[in-house]
């Protein structure tokens, strides 16, 4: 049975789509026959070990009153540290560079393959957490992915977005598998659009804060959704503090405290009950280089259609990858608010069209995009990782 150390930078089990990312994988990954180790970072209310789908998990201590960054550079070496210490690793898979870029130059030293599964790059991630972020770190950081990635074994990710971006740092496109998210569908049973009977329709959004949702341009569209019918927004994620207040402030200065209500980021088994509740669900991503360039796989997007939901979301080709236009969903044209509201009078006015986008969008997903495909996948990269194990 192959040995297998999966690391990543995220707290697992937790509401985010990482975490939901990586305990599917790792399910994949137990029932191929792989003897699989998490190690993940301690938010100081997690045991230090742990089972987690039938995996041994080992969570590294931090000093939360540290900086992001001091914080990401002692997990490293902490990876590192276990590595020197255990050796007999088949393979390591990683997901970030804060270990990946030790991992992969200590790979002839130890004996293992590398497996690079990239769903963000800190060197186009960090400035939109950091702002005021030092333009000559972010370049560092670029180099030790570039790097990273040269000498990683196999590299996966979830769009062809990604794998573009990926091949244009000089690695052949051949060398990049494109496994995007999914969802497990007896997690999200269909159930029919909400009935008004007199409460105002709920438009949702589940996901981060980050500066690069877009959920400045929801808000700046709510009004003109107002003019033709009452509705609330529903927000529901997890964001700093500066997230947060910017958010409260745009509100604010809008008048719109009646009608938006702001929520933590809540378990993944609730997730579907608030889908439910919805009438039309948001993916408003904003036009940059996070979702541009560096690309993604929104998995909110395949919740939201998997829950046979109206979607609503922004024109770019990450959405394209996963919605047909028309056809499983609207899209309104990136950064515009008149546009996304004009999209939205139109599903709140016309539900035969909101039904007819919701059973396509179900059907679709339990089609192409469910974890199980995902694990299937993955499972191939490991077979030609490490052959003959």
């Amino acid at each position: 049975m192959p040995n297998i150390l999966y690391t990543a930078f995220d707290i697992v089990p937790s509401p985010k789509g990482a975490s939901t990312h990586i305990l599917h994988n790792l399910r994949g990954l137990v029932n191929g026959n792989f003897n699989v180790h998490l190690i993940t970072p301690n938010n100081g209310l997690l045991p230090p070990e742990d089972t987690i789908e039938g995996a041994r998990v080992t969570r590294i201590s931090q000093d939360l009153s540290q900086h992001f960054l001091a914080r990401a550079v002692h997990f490293g070496k902490s990876v590192l540290a276990h590595l020197a210490l255990h050796p007999g690793y088949d393979a390591v898979h990683f997901r970030s560079i804060w270990d990946g870029f030790h991992i992969t130059q200590n790979k002839r030293k130890f004996g293992y393959r590398t497996l690079f599964e990239v769903n963000g790059l800190p060197s186009i991630e960090l400035k939109y957490h950091y702002p005021g972020m030092d333009s000559t770190l972010l370049a560092k950081i670029k180099e030790q992915e570039i790097a990273t990635l040269h000498l990683a074994d196999a590299i996966i990710c979830p769009s062809n977005v990604t794998r573009d971006y990926i091949a244009s740092l000089g690695l052949d496109r051949k060398r990049v598998t494109v496994i995007p998210n999914g969802v497990s569908p007896s997690d999200f049973s269909l159930t029919p659009l909400p009935l008004h009977d007199g409460r105002a329709p709920v438009l949702l959004y589940i996901g981060t804060l980050a500066d690069w949702q877009g959920l400045d341009i929801v808000i700046k569209a709510l009004p003109g959704i107002l003019e033709q019918q009452a509705v609330r927004l529903h927000i529901v994620g997890r964001g700093r503090s500066r997230q947060r207040k910017m958010l409260a402030k745009q509100i604010r200065k809008l008048g719109l405290d009646d009608f938006v209500t702001v929520q933590p980021a809540v378990p993944h088994h609730e997730i579907p009950d608030l889908i439910a509740q919805a009438d039309i669900c948001l993916a408003p991503l904003g036009l940059n280089d996070r979702n541009v360039t560096q690309g993604a796989c929104p998995i909110k997007v395949l919740e939201y259609m998997a829950a046979g939901r109206p979607l609503l979301a922004s024109n770019m080709p990450i959405i394209r990858e996963l919605v047909r236009e028309d056809v499983d969903g609207l899209l309104f044209s990136p950064n515009d608010p008149d546009d996304l509201a004009r999209q939205a009078n139109l599903l709140l006015r016309d539900l035969e069209l909101s039904k007819r986008l919701a059973e396509s969008a179900a059907a679709h997903v339990r089609e192409k995009f469910t974890w199980h495909e995902s694990q299937k996948k993955l499972g191939k990269v490991y077979e030609r990782l490490v052959p003959g194990k």
